[in-house]
């Protein structure tokens, strides 16, 4: 990296690698929810986040969902900010960290909701499996890019030091 494209850090100030990939996660894990939320549950009408109810307890669980993405949207936005402002952002690993985000919220929905709790499916009233594997492996690609990204920032960052 030459020494032009480095950020130009405040005297006294550090950037944060940990802190930048939890911040990050944190965002990519309501990104991630607001996609499934608005594509799957509003525009595609698939499902609600709890389907073992009736209408209006599967809309009320919706709604929740949506308020738990926007308080992680805004809180970690608010975080971005000051690491932003404070010269503070470490981006390779912050990019690191959305992706591992996206990629988290992917597997837990697809592994812990659907499968192990049954909140809900992918879709109904037709074969799950093949809805299944594409969701699993989506989220597993995304935490795999997510974790090679985090290996060679931190490479990058040791070899900085």
């Amino acid at each position: 990296m030459s020494a032009s494209a480095r950020p130009r850090m405040v005297p006294g100030m550090w950037p944060e690698p940990r802190r930048s990939m939890v911040v990050c996660g944190v965002i990519g894990v309501a990104v991630m929810a607001a996609i499934d939320e608005i594509v799957f549950h509003q525009i595609l009408g698939w499902h609600h986040f709890y389907d073992r109810s009736t209408l209006s307890v599967g809309l009320l669980s919706d709604g929740l969902l949506h308020t738990a993405e926007l308080v992680a949207l805004i809180a970690g936005f608010f975080a971005y900010a000051d690491l932003r402002r404070r010269r503070a952002l470490a981006p390779a690993h912050a990019w690191a960290g959305f992706l591992l985000g996206l990629g988290i919220f992917q597997l837990f929905d697809g592994i812990v909701d659907h499968k192990l709790l049954r909140l809900h499916q992918v879709r109904y009233g037709v074969d799950v499996t093949p809805y299944d594997w594409v969701w699993n492996i989506a989220g597993l690609v995304l935490l795999l890019f997510g974790w090679v990204l985090a290996i060679r920032a931190a490479r990058r960052g040791r070899a900085a030091a």
